[in-house]
Parts: C-alpha cells; structure tokens; sequence
C-alpha cells in the first residue's frame, strides 16, 4: 500500500513543478524575445513481479511481465524558439531578427551572451555613443567588439540594412557606412543555449560553438529589421489549457493519496 503514497507524491511533485514552469511562461507573456517552455517527463524504477518467460516444470511459456511503476519526475525542459510576433515601434535603436540568429552582447570582460531582445539604446562615451541593451550592456558587432558610433554622425538618419550594418545620413543626404555592423550569430543546438535570465543565453557544449552569419557559416540567413521589436512567443490559451491540465493532474494523484490513506486505515481496523 505504501508504494501507491509514494508513487502518488512523485506525481504531485512534478505537477507542481509544470505549475511552476507555466506560471514562469504566463509572467512572460509581454518579455520582448522571450521563448516559452515546456516540461517533460519520465517514468521512474519499475518494480517487476513476475517476468515473462518459461517455466522449465511445465514448458509453459508467460507471455507478459507483470511491472509495477514506482512514478514519475521532471527529466527536462524544452525551450520553443519559434518567432513571436514582431511589433512596430519606430524606435531607431529597437530592432527585430526575423530568422533564427541571435544578438551578441558583451556581459563583462570576459563573457559574451546572446539574446533574441532588440530594444537598445545609445548611451554616451568619450564623445562618441555606445549601441548598449536596456541595462547598459554593449552590443557587439560582427568582430565581437561593442559597436561604437562617432560623435560626428547624425543619429537620428541612422539606418540598419538586413544583414545588421549601421548607416547615416551625411551632409549630402547620401548614406554612409562607418564600417559597424551588428552581429548576428547561430548555433548548432538552440536547445543546447542555457538561459541566465535577463533574456540572456550562454552557450554550452551542447549548444556548440556559435556561428556568425556575417563569415558565411551558416545556411539560413536571417535579417535585421529596424524599428520592430519581437514578442514573447507565449500563446496565453495553450498555457491555460496546460495550466488546467496539470491542475487536474495534481488533484487526482492528490486523491490517490487519499485513498491509499482509507485503505491503510480500514487494513489497521481489522487488527481490532
């Protein structure tokens, strides 16, 4: 009888755990470049009481085992990297990727991140402006150095052409390449990214390498769209369904504790 309380508790602590993993997907519903999660699961030990096999005596053959499973426990979670949708905000420095590369960002001196999160601004530097993040963060360009922009460029004609170079406008009107490009960067294993918050990504040994679009090594180019930014890809009714059904789940291994507990009871009445 006790295997059925344990059995039940694995399964209400992995529910709380999809609970847990949902609520973090619905309280990023309106993150700039966020990608939902979702759980998955596996069964654990199976307790096998009898084997399919022959019995020597009789030669006679059991065609199936009888296996008792001992529960379940979160083994994994799968991140979607499917584009959400991309909203218009005329921001200069706001910017969206359609495709499946990311932004490389300079954290500190000796590590670089990687984000699907355009909303950047320019923050001043020894008279010229630095292309940073929100919170103040560098934005690498394609030699993986912070893109610096010269005091003597007219900001508000910059433009950004689809494979990420900065342009301005000059005297003449005519456009000018300052030599800036911003970055675009792949990965063999999206899957393989480990988030760190902030809607940053590091790369891991699963994640491979990263691959710069700019130096031709990847097959699908993707492009910079300037004054766009990317929504969190969070579906709000497919998180509510996920989040009724894990509910449900959690209520019913609940009862099943529950019962267990009745039928211990009844079994320790029937000593008296």
């Amino acid at each position: 009888m006790m295997r059925s309380l344990w059995t039940a508790a694995s399964g209400m602590t992995a529910q709380q755990t999809n609970v847990d993993l949902i609520a973090h997907n619905l309280a990023n519903v309106n993150t700039t470049g966020f990608k939902r999660e979702r759980m998955e699961f596996q069964s654990l030990l199976y307790q096998t009481m009898r084997r399919a096999t022959v019995d020597p005596a009789t030669d006679i053959m059991g065609p199936t085992n009888l296996q008792i499973g001992l529960g379940v426990r979160p083994i994994a979670t799968t991140r979607s990297f499917e584009m959400g949708n991309l909203e218009r905000t005329e921001g200069l420095t706001d910017f969206a990727i359609n495709g499946p590369a990311f932004f490389a960002i300079q954290q500190d001196l000796d590590t670089v991140v990687y984000t699907r999160d355009g909303g950047f601004r320019l923050s001043p530097m020894d008279g010229d402006l630095m292309l940073v993040t929100s919170e103040g963060f560098p934005v690498l360009d394609i030699g993986l150095e912070p893109i610096i922009i010269p005091g003597d460029a007219n900001v508000s004609t910059m433009a950004v052409n689809d494979d990420g170079t900065i342009f301005f406008s000059g005297a003449d009107g005519e456009l000018e390449d300052f030599g800036l490009q911003i970055a675009l960067v792949q990965f063999p294993n999206v899957q393989g990214l480990e988030a760190i918050g902030r809607n940053f990504f590091i790369q891991t040994g699963a994640s491979g390498e990263p691959l710069m679009e700019a130096d031709g090594e990847t097959v699908v180019i993707s492009g910079v769209l300037q004054g766009f930014l990317e929504s969190s890809n969070v579906n709000l009714a497919e998180e509510m369904v996920r989040l009724i059904i894990a509910q449900r789940a959690y209520e019913v291994n609940s009862r099943a504790i529950q019962a267990s507990d009745d039928m211990l009871q009844q079994a320790n009445q029937l000593r008296r």
